[in-house]
């Protein structure tokens, strides 16, 4: 059995950054929301949709992922 050692660095190398990505977007989703309170007038408006576009591109990059894994 032959191990390609540069493919397996490449998948992790991915995983890594994707994981990071996603981590990163969901945290600044919940900082969002965090903001909506302390925040008034047009800032509240554009902290909650700021955090709901964090979370529609977890909940996208997760599907892609189920895609990915089914197809």
């Amino acid at each position: 059995m032959k191990i390609d050692w540069a493919a397996l660095g490449s998948v992790f190398g991915v995983s890594l950054v994707v994981t990071v990505a996603l981590v990163a977007l969901f945290t600044l989703g919940v900082a969002g929301l965090t903001k909506k309170e302390s925040a008034t007038g047009g800032a509240a408006a554009v902290a909650v949709t700021g955090a709901y576009a964090c979370f529609a591109a977890c909940a996208a990059a997760v599907g892609y992922g189920i895609y990915l894994i089914v197809a």
